[in-house]
């Protein structure tokens, strides 16, 4: 999947109480930034991903979330601290929101 303009308009009103929101296309995907600082990515399989650690990532994994994960080239498996937006946040702005300001919070 490319990422489309319809999908920049998505995450852009998706998470615009979050705070300014501006996007970057990057490999293959849409980096999301709010007031200059990264905390979203939208993959080009279509997984929207947030930026986390800690008790945010503990929170997001009790809400079923899953994290981004690839193999190296000598196939041992890498975790990257994004992990997938809960699905009810997929469908509610406020909620999406909300978690978006707590990555935000976070010092990365």
């Amino acid at each position: 999947m490319s990422i489309s303009d319809e999908d920049i308009a998505f995450v852009t009103d998706h998470f615009s109480e979050a705070g300014p929101i501006s996007t970057r296309k990057m490999f293959g995907g849409l980096a999301i930034y709010a007031d200059g600082t990264i905390f979203a990515l939208l993959m080009g399989s279509g997984n929207l991903m947030l930026k986390a650690k800690g008790d945010l990532a503990q929170a997001l994994q009790d809400e079923g979330c899953t994290q981004f994960t690839y193999n190296t080239k000598s196939k041992t498996p890498t975790a990257m601290p994004y992990w997938t937006l809960p699905d009810a946040a997929m469908d509610d702005h406020e909620l999406a929101c909300g978690w978006a300001r707590r990555s935000l919070l976070q010092n990365f």
